[in-house]
């Protein structure tokens, strides 16, 4: 960081010259990024700001006036102080008009009592800048080297969370884009006193740029992202602006964050990873032909042009929270026995472990059966030789029927709905397979809850409600939700408010001008109704 005037007043080459400060006293904080030696009166249109200027004053003129516009000059251009020596130009004091036109545009003015070698403050003050700069340079690189460690280590995002902390010695916060905290390390804060009316608080932190402190907080926030797709923000609690380096540890970490989401870090047999490729890129739309996607398959002996395409999806039944990690091995070990499975049963299928390591990890199974065969029959014989051969406590479930390779996403995402909302069910845990008509639409949005885009809906639809509520204390979500839940029935949701008629009707009034939107156009509450489930569900994720 670049030295202030009042560290340019403690270097001994300065001292030596015996220096005071004559006006703009309360402005020797300001960084001073050179020296320069000036002994002519329009010597600003050559500065760039941030400059010390070094003068004898022999140069500088007479008149009051002049001397006025030469230090508004000065300021103009941004320079951080003045320093003049006395006694070639100036005896004892500089002139009044020149004192008072500093104080008024707040320039910082240092007279030097005795004479000094103006070379030996340049030097001084020179090697202290480099000094600072090779400082900053040489943090800037030991965090790159961190946080690469940790990058190639595949560490998890606690433990990139718990180096940020031990490196700037604040509390630090992981959310996401519904400001509901992943990960945090409270530091030497109390965890409780950090997260108090987090979401509340969160809300109210609206930065403009990428990375950006925010006076009103205190906090130093960046956004989390890769690929365009930005799903958190990370905070660090400083509570003062922070220095260069604290920005580039946000911004390291950030990364860090975003490349964890990304990296596969385990390994798993050969054909298990070829056939991982296979599904992932069907899935992703990476293939410019389906025929492509359908001639790498085959190659493995699995054929999927001119068959019936089914989507299936299993993963180990926990209760643990979504974005908790599924274990590696115990995946990697049911893909093996789901692939046996579908060996013994004579069916053909791609198998592998899909986003491993990742908070949604699990076995993907691309069945491609004959086109008269019938996808129950296949899926109980499937799920049956798994059930006898793997010990794990798992859900399987499968999407519809498709015809062609570009619909095999849509049966996938089926299955995998069904089967997140099954994992976490503690209905009918004997049941071999699960289909798409268990699943509603609070299932669904449950599901969905991490997804950025679910989250910016949420955002766009109710923000304005519920910071409208954050600020002043009240419950216009609550009516909102108690209405739609209501069936729009203003008598029935008033009784259930505990509210007049007249107090709730106004109450839905004051509803449509925070949110600029009709509560009698069934559209409009129909979206409203599904953002507040998407919100139920995101809250009680983190509840």
């Amino acid at each position: 960081m670049l030295p202030t005037v009042a560290d340019v007043l403690q270097l001994e080459a300065v001292r030596r010259g015996q220096p005071r400060v004559v006006a703009g006293a309360d402005r020797l904080g300001n960084r001073v990024r050179w020296v320069h030696v000036a002994e002519v009166a329009d010597i600003a249109h050559l500065l760039h700001g941030g400059e010390l200027v070094l003068t004898t004053g022999i140069a500088l003129p007479d008149e009051p006036d002049r001397l006025r516009v030469y230090i508004s000059e000065l300021a103009e251009v941004g320079v951080s102080g003045l320093m003049v020596e006395l006694g070639r130009r100036y005896a004892a004091a500089l002139p009044a008009a020149l004192l008072a036109a500093a104080e008024e545009h707040g320039l910082p003015v240092i007279v030097l009592a005795h004479e000094p070698a103006f070379v030996d403050i340049t030097e001084s003050v020179h090697a202290r800048i480099l000094q600072d700069q090779f400082a900053e340079l040489r943090a800037s690189e030991q965090l790159h080297e961190i946080f690469t460690q940790l990058s190639v280590e595949g560490a998890s995002t606690e433990e990139v969370v718990r180096q940020v902390v031990a490196l700037c010695g604040h509390a630090v916060v992981l959310e996401n884009l519904s400001h509901q905290v992943l990960a945090m390390d409270s530091g030497p804060r109390d965890p409780a006193e950090l997260l108090s009316a987090w979401e509340t608080r969160s809300r109210a932190v609206r930065p403009s740029n990428r990375t950006a402190f925010d006076e009103a907080s205190g906090w130093l926030v960046t956004t989390v992202g890769a690929r365009g797709e930005d799903w958190g923000r990370l905070i660090i609690t400083l509570g003062r602006p922070p220095t260069p380096r604290e920005t580039v540890l946000i911004e390291r970490a950030a990364t860090t964050l975003a490349l964890g989401r990304l990296l596969d870090r385990h390994a798993e047999s050969v054909e298990r990873q070829a056939h991982r490729t296979i599904i992932a890129r069907i899935l992703a739309h990476s293939y410019s032909d389906p025929q492509e996607a359908a001639a790498r398959a085959r190659a493995l002996g699995v054929p999927l042009s001119g068959r019936r395409l089914l989507g299936v999806v299993l993963r180990p039944r926990t209760s643990s929270a979504p974005t908790s990690p599924i274990i590696t091995g115990e995946l990697a070990e049911l893909a093996e026995t789901a692939a046996a499975a579908c060996k013994d049963a004579r069916l053909s299928a791609l198998v592998g472990v899909l986003d491993e390591g990742g908070p949604h990890a699990r076995v993907g199974v691309l069945a491609s059966l004959p086109a008269r065969a019938d996808a129950e029959t296949a899926l109980n014989d499937m799920a049956t030789r798994i059930r006898k051969q793997s010990g794990a406590d798992y859900v399987m479930a499968a999407g519809s029927v498709v015809e062609s390779i570009r619909d095999v996403r849509r049966s996938f995402l089926e299955a995998e709905q069904v089967a997140d909302v099954a994992a976490r069910s503690s209905s009918n845990p004997g049941r071999l397979f699960y289909r798409l008509p268990d699943l509603r639409l609070r299932g669904l949005l449950h599901l969905m809850r991490d997804d950025a885009r679910l989250q910016t809906f949420v955002e766009r639809e109710l923000g304005p409600i519920l910071e409208y509520d954050a600020q002043r204390g009240s419950d216009l979500t609550r009516i909102l939700e108690l209405y739609l839940e209501c069936g729009r029935n203003k008598a029935v949701a008033a009784q259930r408010a505990h509210l007049s008629r007249p107090a709730f009707y106004e109450r839905l009034r004051r509803i449509e001008r925070v949110l600029n939107a009709d509560l009698d156009d069934v559209e409009s509450c129909a979206s409203l109704h599904v953002a507040l489930l998407a919100l139920s569900s995101v809250r009680w994720e983190r509840s």
